[in-house]
């Protein structure tokens, strides 16, 4: 029976992929010691169907295309996140986040050269101690490049063997930094409670006024005590309107204050108080509704050059992006795929939609040509040689140039009237795919050399290699961060999390904080780790 099957299969390579898939993906919903085992599924179950029989490989372009698109959709989603970190903290974090690679990829060679193993089990080693599936695939990218006869098999198999370590290594080292600094994360809470604000979920009050403003609008009240929320509608004499942004506030009147509950008690106390009476929203003068965006002319534009008010009458008061739902501030820009809650007149919502587009249809299409346009230089960019010191060279290749040129796309968000980023829902799915495509392409072609190293001593070596790059650099990275950088704990654990680009320690660490807090230090160190991981696999290839 098996014998047959692995025919059939290896006849039908589009068979072999998503078979491997199928069996893989709800495997990784599977949890250990509470994380689930998450993609990284699909690639042990293509390590199996590898080891099987060496027939059992799918095509080089299979892993090459997934890599690709892989890369490229994580640049896009994190060009922003990436580009704030750079201005708010850029030498600080990028300092840390290459002082923290750089000490992974040294104890990687070191491990290497000490086991008698290959730059190519060094590079896959480095690549899953620090759990970064993008650098398995420039490790491997690099090797084809500097070898292009040698099989893909030895980096993957390191990665493979260091990968579980990876995950529950770190979360031991940052159980112990918080045991031996003995960390306070609920004082932190109270004290970051504006930071962790931009992440904390928004609630809505009405607050009462009990003093006059004078002459100061509620926009210009608003910029001058840096609140970070929205009003709603304003009720004054009796009479209620939409917030306008040069209106003046007297006693008596009422507000609805769209924020966070800890900046929603701030304009409480300055204004007045929070009323348990809501102002009544009569709907044949007012309305809510939700309204996608699916209009490219509205993105990648700050709110405050749209001007709603003023020219549509509307107050946008939520911005839904996926599962997150934002603050629509002034500097927020929309993405194709957001939806926004508006709060408008009656005649005024025709308008609204038609100016927001409010297609669902559209709002989950790909624009094939600026993603292709896109990802096309980003594969151009891969293939240049960039000389290094004492003649050496080394190209970005398929998975680094694809990330700079998102990263760059990504913060730009749009060229005239070319919009970079897709849709939210069309770029998970696609991120999601070429991750699929990937980890399922090079776990069979790897599968023969896995299992030739698991029971090996060579196989034991490499566990406890990933085991000893995983804690140090985690303990490393959390003793800068919090002791040297003096950054809060509770912060610091998300850094760690973002230095490792790891979504399951970041989970543990929300957990332990019991707040959104390490969200703001993963998203603000992840993409320069990324990047740094990148270059660090391709150097161990050439040096080792």
């Amino acid at each position: 029976m098996i014998p047959q099957l692995v025919h059939v299969l290896a006849r039908n390579p589009l068979l072999l992929l998503f078979l491997v898939a199928a069996v893989g993906y709800p495997l990784g919903q599977l949890r250990v010691r509470g994380s689930p085992i998450g993609v990284a599924a699909v690639l042990f179950v293509g390590l199996v169907a590898g080891g099987l029989d060496p027939s059992l490989a799918l095509p080089e372009i299979v892993y090459m295309l997934g890599l690709a698109i892989f890369v490229y959709t994580i640049g896009l989603s994190s060009g922003r996140a990436f580009a704030r970190s750079l201005r708010r903290d850029g030498l600080r974090l990028a300092a840390l986040a290459a002082g923290s690679v750089t000490l992974a990829a040294a104890l990687s060679l070191a491990a290497a050269r000490v086991l008698g193993l290959s730059r190519a089990h060094a590079a896959g080693l480095f690549a899953g101690a620090t759990t970064n599936t993008p650098a398995l695939a420039a490790a491997v990218e690099a090797l084809k490049q500097a070898a292009p006869a040698a099989a893909p098999a030895d980096p993957v198999v390191a990665y493979s063997l260091a990968y579980p370590m990876g995950v529950v290594g770190v979360v031991l080292a940052l159980r112990v930094a918080r045991r031996l600094w003995r960390a306070d994360l609920a004082a932190e809470a109270a004290q970051l409670a504006e930071l962790g604000g931009s992440n904390a979920p928004l609630a809505s009050a009405t607050v009462v006024v009990k003093a006059d403003t004078g002459d100061l609008g509620i926009e210009e009240l608003a910029r001058g005590l840096r609140w970070r929320v929205i009003f709603g509608r304003h009720r004054h004499d009796g009479r209620t309107e939409l917030a306008a942004p040069d209106a003046r506030l007297s006693a008596g009147d009422a507000l609805t204050v769209v924020g966070t509950e800890a900046e929603i008690a701030r304009v409480a106390a300055r204004l007045g108080e929070i009323s348990p009476d809501r102002i009544d929203l009569d709907r044949r003068q007012f309305d809510l509704r939700r309204i996608f965006v699916s209009s490219p002319e509205v993105c990648g534009r700050p709110l405050r050059d749209l001007d709603l008010f003023r020219k549509l009458g509307v107050v946008v008061t939520r911005v839904r992006r996926g599962d997150e739902e934002l603050l629509p501030d002034d500097d927020l820009e929309l993405e194709l795929g957001d939806r926004v809650r508006v709060l408008a007149p009656v005649r005024q919502l025709r308008a609204a939609e038609a100016f927001f587009g409010d297609s669902y249809r559209a709002a989950s299409e790909v624009d094939i040509l600026t993603f292709a346009l896109g990802l096309a230089l980003g594969l151009l960019l891969g293939i240049l040689p960039i000389p290094l010191p004492g003649g050496l060279s080394l190209s970005l290749g398929f998975a680094g140039g694809p990330l700079i040129v998102a990263l760059v796309l990504g913060a730009v968000q749009r060229t005239g009237p070319m919009v970079w980023i897709p849709p939210f829902s069309a770029g998970v799915a696609l991120r999601q795919i070429g991750l699929i495509l990937f980890l399922a392409g090079i776990g069979t072609r790897a599968g023969t050399g896995f299992f030739a190293a698991v029971g090996s001593a060579r196989g034991l070596g490499l566990f406890a290699a990933g085991a000893v790059v995983t804690v140090g650099t985690a303990l490393f990275s959390a003793w800068v961060a919090h002791r040297v950088m003096k950054v809060p704990m509770s912060l610091s654990l998300g850094i760690v999390a973002g230095v490792h680009t790891q979504p399951a320690v970041l989970g543990w660490a929300l957990e332990e904080t019991r707040n959104e807090i390490p969200n703001v230090g993963y998203a603000s160190i992840y993409p320069a780790a990324t990047l740094a991981k990148l270059l660090a696999v391709q150097i161990l290839i050439a040096l080792g």
